[in-house]
């Protein structure tokens, strides 16, 4: 089934664009909005990844797994949609407390995803940046530095500051 849509997709055919879109739709969603300020955002990010699946999926291997390629796509379209408005952002400051790692767990236990997505969305473009591409991604702080244009030092720094600020985000949302 997949193989007969992406084979519509090489062709150009529209109604297989679409199917293409639908059926990895939420699955782009999951990972977009992990990078971006909003929901609209992270529209924008997955309708710009799907525009580069289209122009490129003739050079997709039909013997390799199609989502991972897919993925990547898209991790790497929200890489340049954050280099592209890196300039017009303003980072946030956040006052920093610490929590127990104990503490932590117990609240987040009781979290939806929904509302993890929406804290995170709270942090800097910088900062959920690297958060995501170390923590969700697994990416070394090498990797990052070089894909974000940052040093190996600036990206470790912004990890940090993600973690401590997600607590803060944390604690604001759940007293």
């Amino acid at each position: 089934m997949l193989t007969k849509i992406i084979k519509g997709c090489q062709q150009r055919q529209r109604d297989s664009q679409k199917e293409l879109y639908e059926k990895f739709y939420a699955y782009g969603m999951s990972i977009t909005l992990r990078y971006a300020d909003s929901r609209d955002q992270g529209v924008e990010i997955l309708n710009d990844s799907f525009m580069k699946v289209f122009e490129n999926i003739r050079k997709f291997d039909s013997e390799r797994p199609f989502k991972p390629w897919l993925r990547r796509i898209i991790i790497n379209t929200a890489i340049d949609h954050y280099h592209r408005n890196k300039k017009v952002r303003e980072l946030s400051n956040y006052e920093i407390t610490e929590n127990s790692m104990a503490e932590d767990e117990k609240i987040l236990s009781g979290i939806s995803y929904e509302e993890i997505i929406d804290m995170m969305q709270e942090l800097s473009p910088a900062y959920r940046a690297v958060f995501n591409l170390h923590v969700i991604e697994g990416f070394s702080h090498e990797e990052i530095a070089e894909k974000l244009g940052i040093s190996v030092g600036t990206s470790k720094s912004n990890l940090s500051k993600a973690k401590k600020n997600l607590r803060v985000i944390l604690e604001k949302n759940l007293m």
